[in-house]
C-alpha cells in the first residue's frame, strides 16, 4: 500500500474495507486521487457520513443530467451514482458490474500509484 494511502487511513482513523463499503477496488481506485480529493471521497465513503454522501451523490446526478450547462459536465454522473451506490442496494449490483469491466479491460487502474520521486 502507498504511503498517501497508509496517511489518509491514520489520519482519518478508518480502515480501507470500512470506507469503501467492503469492495477493496473503490478503495484501490481512491488511493489513485489526489491527497485532498482523496481525502474527501474518504469521509464521504465513511458510514457515519450517510447524511452528507447522500444529498451529495444526488446533487452530481443532477449536475451530470445538466451537463450542457457551463462548469457541470458528465463526469458528475458516474461519480454521483458511485456514492448513491452506497446507500441503493440496486445502484450496488451496478457498481460491481462496472468494477468487473475495469478489472478485464483497465487493470492498471486499480495498481497502486506511484510516486513521483519513486526511481524504480
Amino acid at each position: 500500500m502507498s504511503t498517501v494511502s497508509d496517511e489518509r487511513t491514520t489520519e482519518t482513523g478508518v480502515s480501507t474495507g470500512e470506507i469503501a463499503g467492503g469492495d477493496p477496488r473503490l478503495a484501490k481506485l481512491v488511493d489513485r486521487l489526489p491527497p485532498r480529493m482523496g481525502d474527501a471521497f474518504t469521509y464521504l465513503l465513511r458510514p457515519s457520513s450517510r447524511w452528507v454522501r447522500i444529498p451529495s451523490g444526488t446533487l452530481l446526478v443532477a449536475g451530470g443530467v445538466l451537463s450542457i450547462l457551463p462548469l457541470l459536465g458528465v463526469w458528475m454522473l458516474p461519480l454521483g451514482l458511485a456514492l448513491l451506490a452506497e446507500d441503493v442496494p440496486a445502484l450496488r449490483s451496478s457498481r460491481s458490474k462496472v468494477f468487473d469491466w475495469i478489472e478485464r479491460r483497465k487493470p492498471h487502474w486499480l495498481d497502486p500509484p506511484t510516486s513521483k520521486n519513486d526511481q524504480t
